[in-house]
């Protein structure tokens, strides 16, 4: 069944850290990646790589080296085998990481979790993590780990803040345990001219 999403509806998308322990199909980890192998790169070289981590085997290996959520840690830290991503996709490069080649990969990732946001799957973009053992774990050698996207259906609902630049951005779970993520208004960050 074809999805047609308003754009609108994407910008909707927040990260999860929760995670319904539901298997992923194969055809939407292969839909989520073809949207970032899609993504705008720099002189179009396409450097980037991905690992689709889908066995439990792995996924519960890479997942003891994974950080979450430092602002409301241990709280929303996710819980092995409960709340925990159901499949990792490791980003790495062809060659040895400069700025382009971390641009390439912010826009990958960001349509990356467009498209899991369109399958109804739950992603967070992971940069807290232990380089050495997933390189292990992953079998990289010379290449250069970049990030993680975790992913999973949703097992919440964070809730998106609007707020000014005298407000703190800082996220936050309220008494109800619902995260909440500010977000700078337009006007805030923007010099209009």
């Amino acid at each position: 069944m074809k999805v047609d999403t308003e754009f609108s509806e994407l910008l909707k998308r927040r990260t999860i850290r929760r995670f319904l322990q539901n298997a992923i199909p194969e055809e939407s980890v292969a839909k989520i990646l073809d949207a970032a192998r899609r993504a705008s790169c720099a002189r179009n070289a396409q450097r980037l790589r991905y690992i689709a981590v889908v066995s439990k085997e792995k996924v519960d290996a890479i997942f003891p080296f994974t950080a979450y959520a430092g602002s409301v840690a241990p709280r929303r830290n996710p819980v092995p085998g409960e709340t925990s991503p159901t499949v990792f996709l490791a980003v790495y490069g062809t060659e040895e990481p400069d700025n382009m080649l971390y641009a390439d990969a912010g826009a990958a990732i960001q349509s990356m979790e467009y498209a899991a946001w369109e399958e109804n799957i739950g992603s967070c973009w992971i940069g807290s993590f232990n380089k050495e053992k997933l390189a292990e774990i992953l079998e990289l050698e010379k290449e250069k780990l970049l990030f993680l996207v975790a992913l999973g259906y949703k097992g919440e609902d964070p809730v998106q803040d609007e707020i000014t630049l005298s407000d703190s951005p800082k996220y936050y779970l309220d008494d109800e345990d619902v995260l909440h993520i500010p977000k700078y208004t337009v006007d805030a960050i923007t010099k209009w001219v």
